[in-house]
């Protein structure tokens, strides 16, 4: 008698296929075969350790074809076996319902992939034990896995349901499988548009799959997969049903289950297309929700008082590669519109068929198609389409190319990945950029919170001199009309510190710094000229350049700009002087064009030439970029600017490589700031920094086959490459917290004096691994032993080496106590123009028109920030490209790296927060091969060790039912 309850009937069914899968080799023949490709195509297949990425997408890439000839021969005898020894018979004349009976082989198969996929769980375990894992993603394609295999289990039961020969049914079931499969491939979505290409990759499995496994979790891929089961169920209980009518007669009990099926069918396709136009109901299962918007781009858009529009062109036939990528564009730029609550208007057009908007696209925009050539298995062609989005806001614009949205990964000439690299932090980006631009025109008081009080230190008149007497009138004008714009936001003060008995010139020295002016060394008269912005505690001086009204307006409105959100800020590039002569012959230094191009993006990028000895005032965070024999004019530039609460990033280190040739060398470099920096604690040791977990250097190398000499590029290890990652990289501060991994070449080891940081504070930012050494040669040349291996060896003691360090809060000038080196070099000019007799006259006037005022302020304000890395050539556009090369895309770690410095020092957190979450960004740590044969190794044996385990878990299972049932007869 068959029990009554529904689940205990098909639980029982469920385990007596299990049984029947365990009690023949079949079972074991799966979980083998499961795990053997798994594997290979993990390893071999996709390579996963020349790959070079912490990921788990190789053991995903292949699953919608591995789980289409597994999920086929698992199904094939289910019902063909029953039908084909008779037994079907005794199921359809059961007083049961047929689906407990469906339901119960479809829970009996689903455990068998279920313990599949356990078997495959070290894999991503060992990822995780070797490099930084993201799990999101994991769990989503394990998810889309299951539900992949759910999906073919059923249409693999409905097939053998029809047929009474096990190979019929397989060749049926892969063949039926194989086409839900291919509707959502390039295969055939290339021969159609982009919108047709769109919708057939919804009604492919394997597009579908792909979706869920880059971590996003969508309630309609998981419905389609369900819809699929519930689908080709109930078409198995139909067609089982249908067995049983003894008649061929149309009955209402068969009419009834027609129209229930029919039903069941028309509500699922319904049903998908009806989510189709949903894609809010989705989960991001990326760590730091990559796909998701986060709350700095909430906060961009919070800013919105016009319509944003965010409009993509994307053509109807586009690149296979590109393809792909559209929806995923088109889902982010409708999340963007949803989040704007009404401020965002979205729009996506297909340029050519659209000839009034692709005009204005070409005219007003800029906006050209790119070709692109494309192949088929007859022809190939090149193709022009769009692939842009406009970000427009006001009169203000910015447009995002291929080039700016993808990330490319190369394993080979054939092998090449393409993903968007981080759609969030491009298109908030532009629209930072243009919201900016807009609000720039407008009035400079209308995003600050709170007053702004600006204090002018100025004696009375008959102690200044003449000019400054011209500049202070110059300086009561436009304040004057910057209070009428402000709208009782900004106090002007008007102080005089020789008043009260010099009180305030006490107080301002103590708080400031800010000594006595003169006009030249030998001067008796002094005077007080300082200028400054405060707003609560924080306080920005104004510089005061050429003492013209535009030069101050231009400083103040800068000053300003630095309180106010929504205003572009300006970087001061210091980089070396390049030599034309010497760049013939491949030695005019290292030259920094990448890192000016990437930050640019987000910033004004302004060169900066110290010769002068000051920094414009308009520089709101400055770059030293392998600073050479810096002059004390230099130096004060750079320590005043500090002194006035600026922060300066400074990548400088005692060598410096020289490529010339083939030949690689390290020279001495004198930056002229050692003895600035020691002042200020920080000392940069003589020495490399040489570290076991280092990244590769391409070498090439000969070998010779058969009398041919064959040359060819080698990644060997370089330990003068230090590659930076997990502890070696601040988690707690913003800058390093979201970088997975940066490579410093050619490092030195910083050592920090406490005793003289007073009240400032020392982060550690990058420090080398513990296994590092320290080495004084200079051959730095790649060493490769007779073995083909890297022929470089630890010596001496091993720690961990300090290699990027911040110290801030208030400084003490280097020039405390000193002259001006602005006025020794105006004094030498004197000099020289009295020996050449000029006449008393010209004196007088050369004096007026070019007298120079300077001073030295003593104390920085409590902002001041020095960021240091011991490296001349890190950043350097060869060392990017040699990294790149290495790891098969573009590398911006360290451009990374230096941008989040930037936003940290300005407290523009909105785009560090999202900026470091690129898809190739995640690389495995450096490991010699025998580690990397030990890991793949140890998964085949873990593999091995999971099929005895279950082997042993069905033995036991067994020999208990067996001692029940003879326990069951001896009664």
């Amino acid at each position: 008698m068959l029990p009554n309850n529904a689940n205990t009937l098909i639980r029982r069914i469920a385990a007596k296929e299990i049984a029947l899968f365990f009690a023949s080799p079949i079972a074991y023949l799966f979980l083998a075969t499961f795990a053997a490709v798994t594997l290979f195509t993990f390893f071999w297949a996709e390579a996963f350790f020349a790959r070079n990425i912490a990921d788990v997408r190789p053991l995903f890439e292949w699953m919608p074809l591995l789980l289409i000839f597994l999920s086929s021969t698992l199904t094939m005898r289910l019902w063909s076996e029953e039908r084909r020894t008779g037994t079907l018979e005794h199921v359809l004349t059961q007083p049961v319902a047929l689906w407990h009976f469906v339901v119960g082989k479809f829970s009996g198969c689903l455990a068998l992939l279920a313990i599949a996929l356990l078997i495959t769980l070290p894999l991503p375990i060992t990822v995780a034990l070797i490099g930084d894992l993201d799990w999101g993603p994991v769990l989503a394609g394990y998810l889309a896995t299951f539900l992949l295999g759910a999906a073919y289990l059923s249409i693999g039961l409905f097939v053998s349901a029809r047929s009474d020969n096990q190979i019929v049914s397989l060749i049926s079931a892969v063949a039926l499988c194989g086409v839900f499969y291919l509707i959502g491939t390039p295969m055939i979505t290339d021969f159609f548009g982009n919108q047709s290409g769109e919708w057939l990759r919804l009604l492919g499995t394997g597009s579908r799959f792909e979706s869920i496994t880059r971590g996003v979790i969508d309630l309609r891929d998981l419905y389609y997969y369900i819809s699929i089961i519930l689908v080709f169920l109930s078409l198995n209980a139909f067609v089982l049903e249908r067995e049983r009518w003894a008649t061929l007669n149309t009955t209402p009990h068969h009419t009834n289950w027609r129209v229930v099926t029919a039903l069941l069918l028309l509500n699922a396709l319904g049903a998908n297309l009806w989510l189709g136009q949903i894609n809010l109901l989705r989960i991001d299962a990326t760590e730091g929700n990559q796909y998701s918007i986060s709350p700095a781009t909430q906060q961009y858009l919070n800013q919105l008082q016009e319509p944003l529009l965010i409009r993509g062109y994307f053509s109807n036939k586009t690149h296979p590669l590109l393809a792909p990528l559209v929806p995923q564009l088109k889902d982010l730029i409708k999340e963007y519109e949803v989040a704007g609550r009404g401020k965002v208007l979205s729009e996506i057009i297909d340029p050519i068929s659209n000839p009034e908007l692709e005009e204005e696209a070409n005219q007003k925009y800029g906006i050209q198609p790119s070709p692109f050539q494309v192949a088929d298995r007859y022809q190939s062609s090149i193709v022009s389409s769009y692939f842009n989005i406009l970000i427009q806001y006001g009169d203000e614009h910015q447009v995002l190319g291929f080039r700016d949205l993808i990330e490319v990964k190369s394993g080979g000439a054939t092998d090449i990945d393409v993903q968007l690299r981080n759609p969030e932090h491009d298109l908030t980006r532009s629209i930072k950029k243009v919201l900016n631009s807009y609000q720039s025109g407008g009035n400079l008081f209308d995003t600050i919170q709170g007053k702004l009080v600006f204090n002018a230190y100025l004696s009375n008149e008959q102690a200044l001199p003449e000019q400054l007497v011209n500049f202070k009138q110059v300086i009561e004008k436009v304040t004057a009309d910057l209070k009428k714009q402000a709208n009782d936001s900004l106090t002007i003060n008007m102080i005089d510190p020789d008043a009260n008995g010099g009180a305030i010139a006490q107080q301002i020295a103590e708080d400031f710094g800010f000594q006595p002016m003169a006009t030249n060394l030998f001067s008796n008269d002094h005077f007080y000229f300082y200028l400054t912005l405060t707003k609560d505690e924080q306080i920005v001086q104004i510089p005061l350049d050429d003492m013209t009204e535009s030069s101050f307006k231009r400083n103040l409105e800068a000053g300003i700009k630095r309180f106010a959100s929504g205003f572009t800020k300006t970087v001061g590039l210091v980089v070396p002087q390049q030599d034309p002569q010497m760049a013939q012959f491949g030695m005019a230094g290292p030259q920094f064009n990448l890192l000016e191009q990437f930050i640019s993006t987000d910033l004004n990028v302004k060169k900066v030439d110290l010769s002068a000895g000051r920094v414009d005032g308009d520089i709101d965070f400055l770059i030293l970029m392998s600073p050479k024999a810096f002059d004390d004019k230099q130096l004060f530039a750079i320590d005043q600017f500090l002194m006035q609460g600026g922060t300066v990033f400074i990548a400088t280190s005692p060598f410096s490589a020289s490529f010339t040739g083939r030949r690689l060398a390290m020279l001495p470099h004198e930056s002229g700031l050692t003895d600035w920096l020691k002042h200020h604690g920080l000392t940069i040791d003589n020495q490399l920094v040489m570290d076991p977990q280092n990244a590769a250097f391409p070498v090439p190398i000969t070998r010779n086959v058969g009398g041919f000499q064959l040359q060819e590029m080698r990644m060997l290890d370089y330990p003068y490459f230090i590659d930076a990652r997990n502890t070696g990289l601040n988690q707690d501060n913003p800058i390093t917290a979201n970088l997975p991994q940066a490579t410093i070449a050619w490092a030195s080891p910083i050592k920090v004096n406490q005793e003289s940081q007073n009240n400032r504070q020392i982060t550690e930012l990058v420090k080398s691994s513990a296994g590092a050494w320290l080495s004084d040669s200079t051959d730095i040349m790649p060493k490769v032993d007779a073995n083909g291996v890297s022929g470089f060896s630890p010596q001496g003691e091993t720690k961990e080496q300090l290699i990027g360090v911040i110290s801030e809060g208030q400084f003490d000038s280097y020039f405390a106590g000193k002259q001006s080196p602005l006025l020794s070099a105006k004094t030498s000019d004197t000099d020289e123009e009295d020996s050449a007799n000029q006449s008393a006259s010209d004196s007088e006037d050369s004096a007026s028109s070019n007298q120079v005022v300077s001073s030295v302020i003593d104390k920085s304000a409590e902002s001041a920030r020095i960021v240091l890395f011991s490296s001349n050539d890190f950043l350097s556009d060869q060392i990017i490209q040699m990294t790149s090369s290495a790891s098969g895309s573009e590398y911006l770690s360290t451009l990374q790296l230096v941008a989040n410095s930037i936003d940290w020092s300005l407290e523009d957190a909105g785009l560090l927060s999202i900026r470091s979450r690129g898809h190739f960004n995640r690389t495995l740590p450096p490991m010699e091969q025998d580690a990397q044969m030990f890991w793949e190794y140890l998964n085949y044996i873990l593999a091995a060790f999971a099929l005895a385990i279950v082997a042993l878990i069905q033995k036991q299972r067994k020999r208990a039912q067996n001692l029940a049932y003879a326990q069951l007869l001896s009664h």
